[in-house]
């Protein structure tokens, strides 16, 4: 039995494979762009990379949530294979030794899907990327956009084999978690950029709202998630019974300290001992609390997007109303009904739902120039 915990043998079969799972959506994309120009095909192959991008982040959240993440113990295949049929005695071995344990039959393909998914995205961005340097006189943002999703991509894919390597290690499982919505986020502004050519015209929203506020919600909704990333990687999602109060307390015992030493072991303290059960509590808290100020700051947002009249602003607002709700509503059951996973996975799908709207929103906006003016009259000295 191979033990390495890093074993590069099956890179070109598990490559082939990608490539295998990536064709069929790459001749779906070709076919249906083949009478048009560059730019439109490279803006509808931008748009199928974000919805997987998108459905790689829930699936990630699943894997994540069904304990699976060491389904197979090694990277970037499973026991040395290209899948988890070339390892049935290893995983029948372990699964054998240990029922419930990380490595199973189930949770071994859980884990390699999750892997065969993220390389046909991959893929997807680097054909992206070298079309984009093919044609870049043709596109609306430089090809170095695209360049900048593939590195990042390489970036995430190391933060993978970490997480494998460092035995969920739980900074690297959130970093893992916020580089996938930084993805999803990177691919939202390439995707925004082709709405202002001919081909998909998408008139830019004006309004009073200043740009600076729907940047500031996102950058809160970010550290929310990273908050959120936190809770889950370190296991702390039952660590408060019941709602509003938590075990009993409106201010349960917590241990701030060794809840938010980031460089540990899971659960280890920094010192190395056991990590306390007041430190789950703590973040549990912390993202509890915190809530509040997201949930503040896209209320505001809202009725700043209803003020300003429209039609585009108020789908906008109701959009991001919708999805609030379904936030609070899968965040709640998570706590009220044990951590039930289609609420975990809603509560994901929504993080990463209100990221991509909001980033739409972003590069959508400009604050109308008379707005500005009368806001920079109203702070003129008298």
């Amino acid at each position: 039995m191979n033990t390495s915990l890093v074993n590069l043998a099956p890179l070109p079969r598990l490559a082939l494979l990608a490539l295998l799972v990536a064709l069929p959506m790459l001749a779906w994309w070709w076919w249906r762009g083949r009478t048009s120009g560059a730019s439109a095909r490279l803006a509808a192959l931008t748009a199928l990379t974000l919805f997987l991008t998108f459905d790689l982040i829930v699936f990630g959240a699943f894997t994540r949530l069904t304990d699976s993440g060491l389904g197979c113990p090694d990277w970037p295949g499973c026991y040395g294979e290209a899948s988890p049929f070339g390892a049935r005695s290893e995983i029948g071995e372990a699964q054998a030794a240990l029922p419930s344990g990380p490595v199973t039959w189930g949770k071994a393909w859980i884990e390699m899907i999750h892997r065969y998914l993220a390389m046909s995205v991959g893929l997807l961005i680097l054909v992206a990327t070298i079309g984009s340097w093919w044609k870049r006189a043709q596109l609306p943002h430089s090809p170095w956009w695209p360049t900048l999703t593939l590195v990042w991509v390489i970036v995430q894919g190391l933060f993978g084999k970490y997480t494998v390597t460092l035995k969920l290690y739980p900074a690297i499982v959130t970093l893992h978690l916020m580089g996938g919505l930084i993805l999803l986020l990177l691919l939202v502004l390439q995707r925004e950029s082709f709405a202002n050519r001919p081909i998909q015209p998408v008139q830019p929203l004006h309004g009073r709202l200043p740009r600076w506020a729907i940047g500031t919600t996102l950058a809160i909704l970010l550290l929310q998630a990273a908050l959120g990333g936190w809770v889950s990687s370190n296991y702390a999602v039952l660590a408060c019974r019941g709602f509003p109060d938590c075990n009993g307390a409106w201010w349960p015992a917590m241990d701030f300290e060794h809840g938010f030493t980031l460089l540990r072991e899971l659960g280890r303290a920094g010192h190395g001992g056991f990590l306390p059960f007041d430190a789950l509590v703590a973040i549990h808290m912390v993202h509890r609390l915190f809530a509040l100020v997201a949930t503040a700051a896209l209320i505001a947002l809202v009725v700043g997007l209803l003020r300003d009249g429209g039609a585009t602003p108020r789908r906008f607002a109701l959009l991001l109303a919708g999805l609030l709700v379904v936030q609070i509503a899968s965040g709640l059951s998570n706590v009220v009904l044990d951590w039930p996973i289609v609420a975990a996975l809603g509560h994901s799908a929504g993080a990463a739902a209100l990221v991509g709207v909001l980033g739409a929103l972003w590069s959508r906006w400009r604050t109308a120039p008379q707005a500005a003016m009368a806001r920079s009259a109203e702070w003129r000295p008298a």
